[in-house]
């Protein structure tokens, strides 16, 4: 991949919790390395405790890795970089006392977005993701599925190049999920933005990825990366297709006995925790 065309660079990172000989040491994330392209759409899939959340922080600047090294572009990461990396989360995080439009000024308010362009920040990120005539509204007017596209809409304000979201429909109902991600793969072919996104679902994995990185159980190292090839904005018919089958089939196959060392790293843990 051409230095130019990639947007985030992953070298050799790993990462733990606690220290050696500690009963609570966790060796989470092994000798890490990928290059993600800009405008790629990035999936992160893998057994729970496998690293895929700790490295989406680590790239995100919220954690320093123990070995190795990501740059954004050209920049070193070494901490936050809010005018380049926003961040959407499995719980939404809307303050219940603001408006839509309040939440998603907020978000600019904190990256220090001159206040003159907050309206119309707002007024176009809500549209973006379909709650323009929900602006006044507050959080518990609204569904589940309307809350986290307003916690989209708050990263959509900040413009900046790449999103790194950790199961942000995770606690969506299938439907639900489903249609937000239809309307994410549209927002991709529109904007052209980075994403890195972490999920446990392989039909959600296989819908919305441009790449697949499956993670081996802990310590998490990429075991296999797969590319989707199938142009955004993704069709609802690719859910019912051969090759969307295939691939989800892949998947399992790839995770399957990972998903099996998991539970037997978790039992094994808990039987040392109670001993």
């Amino acid at each position: 991949m051409a230095t130019d065309a990639v947007a985030i660079s992953i070298r050799a990172v790993s990462h733990a919790f606690g220290e050696p000989g500690d009963p609570r040491y966790v060796r989470a994330l092994l000798d890490t390395s990928l290059d993600i392209a800009r405008g790629e759409l990035l999936c992160l899939i893998g057994p729970s405790g496998c690293g895929k959340s700790t490295l989406l922080n680590i790239i995100g600047g919220l954690l320093p890795p123990a070995t190795g090294a990501v740059q954004i572009g050209q920049t070193p990461v070494r901490g936050p970089l809010p005018r380049e990396v926003a961040f959407v989360f499995q719980e939404n995080a809307l303050f219940p006392w603001c408006t839509m439009a309040e939440n998603v000024t907020l978000g600019m308010v904190f990256q220090g977005v001159p206040k003159a362009e907050h309206a119309m920040r707002a007024r176009k990120s809500l549209e973006a993701v379909g709650l323009a005539e929900f602006a006044q509204h507050y959080p518990s007017e609204l569904s589940g599925g309307m809350r986290q596209r307003a916690a989209l809409a708050r990263a959509l304000s900040l413009e900046t190049g790449i999103l790194l979201m950790d199961e942000p429909f995770g606690a969506l109902d299938e439907q639900t999920r489903m249609i937000l991600g239809e309307d994410l793969s549209v927002l991709l072919a529109r904007t052209e933005k980075t994403i890195v996104f972490v999920t446990h679902s392989l039909g959600e994995a296989v819908f919305l990825a441009d790449r697949v990185a499956v993670f081996s159980a802990r310590p998490g190292t990429i075991k296999k990366i797969i590319a989707i090839n199938e142009p955004h904005p993704r069709k609802p018919e690719f859910v019912t297709s051969d090759k969307f089958h295939s691939l989800r089939n892949e998947l399992y196959t790839l995770l399957h006995d990972e998903i099996r060392k998991a539970v037997s790293q978790s039992a094994i843990t808990g039987a040392e925790a109670k001993a």
